[in-house]
């Protein structure tokens, strides 16, 4: 919890190890003196006599919703580790707020639609709708406190130490309010719109996370004073942190609302200005696509755009000085409740601190790195032949994202490239993915895409490209109904002297140059036929009308992947019982299913040790007596978002290990298009086990561990144990390479 991150945090920069050191067996890392370690129990324990209370017990469920807040403070506890430089805690601050704002705009406002549809279902922890939406206000207040008194008191002071001050319009001398009273009139004041509230005047449509001021105002008539109410929006087209222009000043920024607040007579010439106070509305954001829409998928999710900012009102946020009174005609006004008025100490809008988080101040940000290219591929310029001399991993950041853009870009103009088929869902703006489809395509390439329209908030960028490959003459899918596609495949065809060949890439993380820099995923080359197979079986069941469920190798949702991990997990619980070496070990961003918890319960109850990396949510509870005694969560959040799914199971000594696309989540198994793909190389299987996972699980120092109530306490080295961040530590390999 962030309440006790002062005493968690060790205020000495540490040191990783150089590369090469640590780098111990696999399974050696995995255990270690939970005495020393900080870790809430042993990793392996006999089997325990069966509990009391069923494995669907609620009891055996942490909420969802209170395990995501938990998975934000610990993002938020980044802001406070003085290992971490400035800007970086300022930027761990505004994820903090951007995440904050898509849980309200997604998962709160599937909560209050439950309410409003009267379903009274329960979650797996055995909340009904209304009680998980009064436990998510009631716990996020405590965070939000938190957050606001880490800002005034420890984040701004710093800045202002590093020359970067926010400053407020009435402590500026005479001469720097002239300066920005002209700079409002000349480009603040033509862009505002004030908009009265009357019985003339109803109360207008509040935009999904804008910036409003609420201002009272008074008019002198002959009847005496009159009271009225007017709504200015701060744009958003304009900067919100205005700069300050003065001799050794530094970095000086006003807010733009401070600058609207102490000009509001421009606007309302003739009234006195009684005072304003700033508010903030967030919207249901989410679309909805009804099935009988999907026969037009395109021009469904373009209106639902549209409809998006015009979603039901699911949180208002109000600075503390607000009165009483206009905050209840707020509230009235939007159709909101108490559980959803949050009040704010401070400044709203947080996540607006991206525009100071992304200054550039180099001594203020990480140090910056080149990712590096595996030896394979240096100098190789074809890497259709370096792909047939064996599978390829990269491990992104810290490989390159390049061999991928090259992977596609050569097929484009190679004159033996027949086809290439691709799934798409977050593309960034200027994808170099697209473009090398595109010139494909202009190449006489057979070119097949697959984009989801539905991926939540790059709707609009994804139909953007979608259009673009269509002109070209690229065949555009887009997307199922009532399925997202979530996989992360390419195939490309190529006709060689010995017959055609099918080359493809498996990824965990999306096709996107930008986050491959700063999520950690897996890229996996292979030219395998048993997986080409599988990998064409399913792009024939994504773009025509197969009904094929059953692949050589894949594990695909949401036909096989459920049942495969199932069958995978309780293979390992029959290796514990008959006394053969059993373990899982598992990497991912999330576990929700209950089905998928229920099953790890059992292997636990069987006696295998079970090692859990879950960087998000996580429903399971370990350390439960007779449940989990055997089971380890950690969650790992540093420079780089832990974005790679890997799983690994022990089989009796034959491990086998699998990377994919998907989360054990109820989405993920049954209401998307996932992939799983076997790590068949043993070489690449060895080294994610012995030196990727390895390193992550011996990690010291951006580790937490999850307790059974659903909090985490961060690990801490022993007292001899060296420092070690896996972060650091797979990037100063990389370097070194």
């Amino acid at each position: 919890m962030v309440a006790d991150v002062d005493e968690e945090i060790h205020r000495r920069p540490g040191v990783s190890p150089p590369p090469g050191e640590n780098r111990l067996p696999f399974f050696m890392l995995v255990v270690s003196d939970p005495a020393q370690t900080g870790e809430p129990h042993p990793p392996t324990v006999p089997p325990q006599a069966t509990p009391l209370v069923g494995l669907d017990d609620p009891s055996l469920y942490h909420s969802r919703e209170l395990s995501w807040l938990e998975f934000n403070d610990r993002v938020l506890e980044e802001a406070l580790d003085e290992r971490n430089p400035l800007l970086e805690r300022l930027k761990f601050m505004a994820i903090f707020s951007t995440n904050l704002d898509e849980y309200f705009m997604i998962r709160v406002a599937a909560i209050k639609q439950q309410i409003e549809a009267e379903v009274h279902r329960r979650s797996n922890d055995g909340r009904l709708p209304e009680e998980q939406l009064l436990a998510v206000s009631t716990r996020l207040r405590g965070s939000l406190d938190r957050f606001a008194r880490l800002l005034r008191e420890r984040i701004l002071p710093e800045l202002e130490g590093a020359g970067i001050r926010l400053v407020r319009y009435r402590d500026l001398d005479e001469l720097r309010r002239a300066e920005l009273r002209h700079t409002f009139e000349e480009r603040v004041f033509p862009v505002l719109t004030p908009l009265a509230v009357d019985q003339s005047h109803p109360f207008p449509y509040i935009s999904n996370l804008s910036l409003s001021l609420g201002v009272e105002m008074e008019e002198l008539t002959g009847e005496g004073p009159v009271t009225h109410f007017a709504r200015v929006k701060v744009p958003p087209s304009l900067p919100r942190f205005m700069p300050v222009e003065a001799a050794g000043a530094g970095r000086r920024f006003v807010m733009l609302e401070d600058v609207m607040a102490n000009n509001l007579d421009a606007l309302f010439p003739g009234m006195e200005i009684r005072a304003s106070y700033l508010f903030r509305v967030t919207r249901d954001a989410d679309l909805d696509i009804q099935e009988d829409e999907a026969d037009d998928l395109l021009r469904a999710i373009e209106s639902e755009l549209r409809k998006r900012r015009f979603g039901e009102a699911v949180r208002l946020e109000v600075e503390a000085a607000m009165p009483e009174h206009i905050r209840r005609m707020l509230l009235d006004a939007l159709v909101l409740g108490d559980v959803d008025l949050y009040q704010i100490e401070g400044m709203l809008g947080t996540s607006d601190l991206w525009t100071l988080a992304n200054l550039e101040l180099a001594e203020l940000h990480d140090p910056p790195f080149t990712p590096a290219i595996p030896k394979r591929l240096i100098g190789q310029p074809d890497i259709f032949a370096a792909i047939r001399e064996g599978d390829i991993l990269l491990h992104h950041p810290y490989d390159s994202f390049d061999p991928v853009l090259q992977f596609l870009q050569q097929a484009a103009v190679d004159p033996q490239v027949l086809a290439i088929k691709q799934t798409l869902y977050r593309i960034s703006g200027h994808s170099p993915t697209v473009q090398a489809l595109i010139e494909a395509a202009e190449n006489g390439k057979q070119v097949a895409a697959l984009i989801e329209l539905k991926a939540r908030f790059d709707e609009e960028n994804n139909i953007l490209w979608a259009r673009n490959l269509e002109r070209v003459g690229a065949h555009v899918v887009y997307g199922l109904p009532g399925l997202k596609v979530h996989a992360k495949v390419i195939l490309v065809v190529r006709d060689e002297p010995d017959g055609i060949r099918r080359y493809v890439h498996f990824g965990t993380g999306n096709y996107n140059e930008r986050t491959a820099r700063i999520y950690t995923d897996l890229s996996l080359f292979t030219c395998r036929p048993e997986l080409g197979a599988d990998v064409t079986q399913l792009f024939n069941s994504l773009t025509g009308f197969s009904k094929e469920t059953l692949y050589q190798k894949l594990l695909v949702a949401p036909t096989s992947m459920r049942d495969g991990f199932v069958k995978l997990i309780r293979r390992e619980a029959e290796h514990a019982r008959a006394g053969r070496s059993a373990s899982i070990v598992a990497k991912m961003n999330a576990i929700s299913d209950a089905g998928i918890v229920h099953e790890l319960y059992a292997a636990s109850q069987a006696g295998v040790p079970i090692d859990l990396i879950v960087r998000g949510m996580c429903e399971l509870r370990p350390g439960i007596p007779g449940v989990s005694e055997t089971i380890r969560v950690r969650s790992i959040v540093g420079r780089f978002l832990e974005h790679s799914r890997i799983f690994i199971f022990g089989n009796g000594g034959e491990r086998e290990v699998y990377i994919g696309s998907a989360d054990w989540m109820g989405r993920n198994l049954d209401r998307r298009v996932e992939t799983v793909v076997p790590v068949l190389d043993p070489g690449i299987r060895d080294h994610i086990c012995d030196d990727m996972l390895a390193v992550l699980l011996a990690d010291n120092c951006k580790t937490r561990w999850l307790r059974s109530d659903g909090t985490y306490a961060r690990r801490k080295p022993s007292g001899a144990e060296p420092l070690l961040c896996a972060q650091e530590l797979l990037l100063a390999r990389a370097e070194a390479l």
